[in-house]
């Protein structure tokens, strides 16, 4: 039974891996999960199917095998753990660690690497349009865009709000979001799980103040105004009908009373 354990803790290793995430251009260390190593231990290191790095416990003589990685590994002679400088996205990959003494893995690690985020860039559109009473309106709008980025979200946000986002894994041309009724407490934010960017828009240098609501928001805002208008016209009228029809009444019976009669 106590085999049998051990024979599927050795398995389990050799399917899970342990994810790590680091930017472009710093250090990172994988380890190889062991204290020190054995006089008789050969550590191997592979990227993918690739051998890339060993180091011989008898006498620490360490080699070094993909020009990708040229003068960006470091070998520990204690532990066999494996550094890399510099780190590029190219690196990003499975990493495994063998032991010539142990049949399964000692460790499998997917190292993501992330690049250095652009800031986003906000812009104006401004459009011209034609009114029911034939008379043309500017319409200003605006864009937040980052070009040549992969696996980030892209936001726009009110304060600490979000309004809108989208999400892209791989892309190689411009992401962009539309905003309309604007102020000076939007901000665009681009993000990937361990880094983000913010440009805060200045609205006074992008658009000019809006004159009418109707032009300054978008139709769904607008309808949603235009509709709690009407609902405040309806009730306005409700309570004035509600007030003279009392008093309509009281005439009538003034009129209709014996007193009157005589």
């Amino acid at each position: 039974m106590f085999i049998l354990i051990c024979l599927c803790s050795w398995s389990l290793a050799g399917v899970f891996s342990e994810s790590v995430s680091v930017m472009e251009e710093e250090s990172l260390t994988l380890n190889t999960g062991v204290t020190e190593m054995q006089h008789d231990d050969l550590i191997l290191w592979t990227f993918g199917p690739l051998l890339i790095a060993k180091i011989n416990g008898k006498d620490n003589k360490r080699e070094f095998y993909d020009e990708k990685f040229r003068d960006r590994l470091k070998l520990n002679n204690q532990t066999g753990s494996l550094t890399i400088t510099n780190t590029r996205t190219t690196d990003s990959g499975l990493y495994t660690v063998t032991s010539s003494r142990i049949e399964m893995p000692l460790n499998t690690l997917n190292i993501i690497v992330y690049a250095h985020l652009p800031v986003p860039v906000i812009s104006s559109m401004s459009s011209q349009n034609l009114s029911s009473s034939g008379s043309t309106t500017s319409k200003c709008s605006l864009l937040c865009s980052v070009v040549n980025v992969s696996d980030v979200s892209l936001s726009w946000y009110k304060g600490n709000s979000l309004l809108s986002s989208i999400s892209v894994s791989d892309l190689s041309r411009s992401v962009y979001l539309h905003l309309e009724c604007l102020d000076d407490s939007y901000s665009c934010v681009v993000n990937n799980p361990i880094s983000n960017q913010t440009q805060h828009l200045n609205n006074t240098q992008l658009c000019q103040p809006c004159s009418d609501f109707i032009h300054c928001c978008g139709p769904t805002e607008a309808v949603i105004r235009l509709a709690l208008s009407a609902l405040v016209g309806v009730v306005a009228v409700a309570v004035l009908v509600y007030d003279i029809r009392p008093r309509h009444l009281q005439q009538r019976r003034e009129q209709t009373s014996p007193s009157n009669s005589e």
